[in-house]
């Protein structure tokens, strides 16, 4: 099948960690033997900051295209939309994500009954929760059905939005390029992720920032948009701050490190529980232990307190991390049974296997 993937960049993963598992599900689509466009704007938010890194943001680039051959990568202006026309023609599947501009949304939409594709909306994000007035924005009536990445924004797209044909869509590890590492441990705890416009504040300090200083153990925390007051808290921890870690570095950063974190965005530890993001999923592929602060597990995705430990406070955050840096028999069986549920379910080779049913589900 001919099949188009928009999305708000493919080249840039600042502050972008949706490029994560778009860029591993086009790929396993590609070894399936479909013909895979990646549509991003010429000029997007996320890639004018990678250029802002300087040398890091070059390299980020290139180590991309080095990675990702198979990806075509095809840039458009939202100024000038009218080349999709050609683009689209004689496509099979238009898979738009939710982080493009309702107005590019809506174009595309309109030559759906011209050129005859099937289009899906897929939805990695928070916002059809906490801010519906935006999603409402796009013509989503206009798809033939959305991807939702839980079971929760599932029920808020049929229920709230009144789309009759959704399917829960999670997330995956892209194993092609998170797996397991012969590295050399440098820290003992690392944590990479945004820092999210005060969205979990109070949970780093209290999950991260204070446990790690009570212990003193050797920490790292890789992520961008870090305000200077956030960076003091780090110093004063004595944790160091990474800055911008490309994604396909984040492998190495993880084998390197005794253990990692998952502190969620306060909305996927309440309102939208059960989407662990993609983070989860890229950590235990890479085999080692993962100690997560509160988030439900209601879809049964993982085996709780088998492929990861919870910290219901600041308190067992600390003695956690404790107990696995004595234990090395207890890291590296919680490492084996976290890598092992990836492997047997949480693949992007998973991924595309399920979107290729939902097409087939379609057709009929």
């Amino acid at each position: 099948m001919r099949i188009c993937i928009f999305a708000h960049s493919w080249r840039s993963d600042w502050n972008h960690g949706n490029a994560h598992f778009l860029r591993g599900l086009a790929s396993a689509l590609v070894r399936r033997g479909h013909e895979v466009r990646c549509y991003e704007p010429e000029d997007s938010w996320s890639l004018r900051n990678l250029r802002a890194e300087g040398e890091r943001g070059k390299s980020a680039i290139v180590e991309f295209e080095k990675t990702f051959p198979e990806l075509d990568i095809r840039t458009y202006s939202e100024q000038g939309l009218a080349p999709l026309l050609e683009e689209l023609h004689d496509v099979d599947i238009v898979l738009v994500h939710e982080w493009n501009a309702p107005r590019v949304v809506n174009y595309i939409l309109g030559l759906k009954k011209t050129l005859g594709f099937c289009a899906l909306f897929h939805d990695t994000h928070h916002r059809a929760y906490t801010n519906p007035k935006q999603i409402m924005e796009i013509e989503l009536a206009q798809f033939d059905g959305v991807l939702a990445f839980g079971d929760t924004l599932q029920r808020i797209y049929r229920d709230a939005f009144g789309i009759r044909r959704v399917w829960t869509f999670h997330e995956a590890a892209d194993v092609a390029h998170f797996s397991v590492m012969n590295a050399a441990t440098v820290d003992d705890v690392v944590w990479v992720g945004n820092w999210g416009d005060d969205e979990r504040t109070r949970e780093l300090d209290e999950f991260v920032f204070q446990p790690v200083s009570a212990l003193q153990c050797r920490a790292t925390v890789y992520g961008v948009r870090y305000p200077e007051h956030a960076r003091e808290r780090l110093r004063a921890a004595n944790i160091r701050y990474g800055g911008y870690l490309p994604n396909l570095s984040a492998a190495r950063a993880y084998s390197e490190s005794m253990l990692s974190l998952h502190i969620p965005r306060r909305f996927y530890s309440n309102g939208l529980s059960g989407v662990p993001t993609i983070r989860v999923f890229e950590t235990l592929a890479c085999g080692i232990p993962l100690v997560c602060a509160p988030w439900s597990d209601t879809e049964g995705l993982f085996r709780a307190e088998q492929d990861y430990l919870i910290a219901r406070n600041g308190e067992a955050m600390r003695a956690t991390i404790a107990s696995l840096m004595r234990d090395a028999q207890a890291r590296n069986q919680l490492a084996a049974q976290g890598l092992a549920t990836i492997r047997n379910r949480h693949t992007c080779e998973h991924r595309a296997e399920q979107l290729l049913g939902i097409v087939e589900e379609l057709k009929q």
